[in-house]
């Protein structure tokens, strides 16, 4: 399929596409964006160091031979710390805002309440990200320039996918810091590698998460279903399997490919790529073949 898509130049996201599209997938990565605006960091009261621990650092490069194999890859420029596209547009903290607030606000999840909403409210950390509030305004400003663009490319991402082939998988993908994994100290043995996330059934058919699973674990790679991710707003929004659109959130444990202390790759970087690349190929070609094959599955 050659694409009519969306501009690769938008400065709230980089679009990679393929020569022409070969498999019935789309890749996103929403947090792995290192562009900081300047206003920001004004208003932030924790180090740039603080902020940065939020990032999917690197997971876009991890994934980046998906334009290769025929899948478009989409990344978010801005950080997480400054718009979280992994939330509902209006999930917010009325908390941290000064001046009117649009409504209705979605501020009674457990995200929110955890300081994570669409405008993240601590850092990884736990610190408060704003030395005072914020202006309202900011709010209106964000969804314009950062959460609308990214989701209106993905989503025509996946529909112009979905049109085409009959079906869609969406990989959203992730990674978590390895003191969440069991990777560290007396837990060494316990480690988890791979968190796949797919709403408890709800986003995604259970035979693909089996076999991204099961490809994954013959890696030698330990790997958990939904615990502690099951995925977000991305899974919820786009998991539609009863339409045809499927979604997984793909969590891979930082420790394996970077130094978390240092924000800096790991030799081992190059053969957790290749490793996303292959998963890539395993299900590009498992869900195109199924689709061949059942091809009124989707309607």
């Amino acid at each position: 399929m050659d694409f009519a898509a969306p501009s690769s130049e938008h400065e709230a996201f980089h679009c990679r596409l393929p020569e022409r599209q070969t498999f019935p997938m789309v890749v996103a990565s929403p947090h792995s964006g290192d562009s900081y605006p300047a206003d920001f960091l004004k208003l932030a009261a924790v180090p740039l160091a603080a902020l940065r621990r939020a990032e999917d650092a690197f997971v876009d490069e991890l994934f980046g031979d998906a334009p290769g194999l025929g899948i478009p890859l989409l990344a978010a420029r801005f950080p997480r710390s400054y718009v979280d596209v992994n939330r509902e547009p209006y999930e917010l903290d009325p908390g941290m805002f000064e001046g009117p607030l649009p409504r209705p606000l979605n501020h009674r999840t457990t995200r929110v309440a955890a300081g994570l909403g669409m405008i993240p409210r601590v850092a990884a950390s736990g610190e408060a990200i704003y030395r005072r509030r914020v202006p309202a305004d900011e709010i209106e400003h964000r969804l314009k320039t950062c959460w609308r663009p990214y989701h209106t490319a993905l989503a025509r991402l996946v529909e112009e996918t979905h049109c085409h082939f009959g079906t869609a998988l969406l990989i959203d993908a992730h990674s978590m810091p390895s003191s969440a994994s069991g990777l560290t100290g007396r837990d060494k043995d316990q480690r988890v590698d791979i968190v796949l996330g797919d709403n408890h059934g709800d986003a995604c058919p259970p035979d693909i998460v089996d076999l991204a699973e099961r490809w994954l674990a013959g890696q030698g790679l330990r790997v958990l279903r939904n615990q502690p991710y099951a995925g977000g707003f991305t899974t919820q929004r786009y998991g539609r399997p009863a339409a045809g659109r499927h979604a997984l959130q793909i969590e891979i444990n930082r420790g394996l490919y970077m130094d978390e202390a240092r924000h800096e790759r790991l030799p081992t970087m190059g053969v957790v790529k290749r490793l996303m690349t292959g998963l890539l190929e395993e299900l590009g070609r498992n869900t195109l073949r199924s689709q061949l094959q059942h091809p009124l599955a989707a309607e």
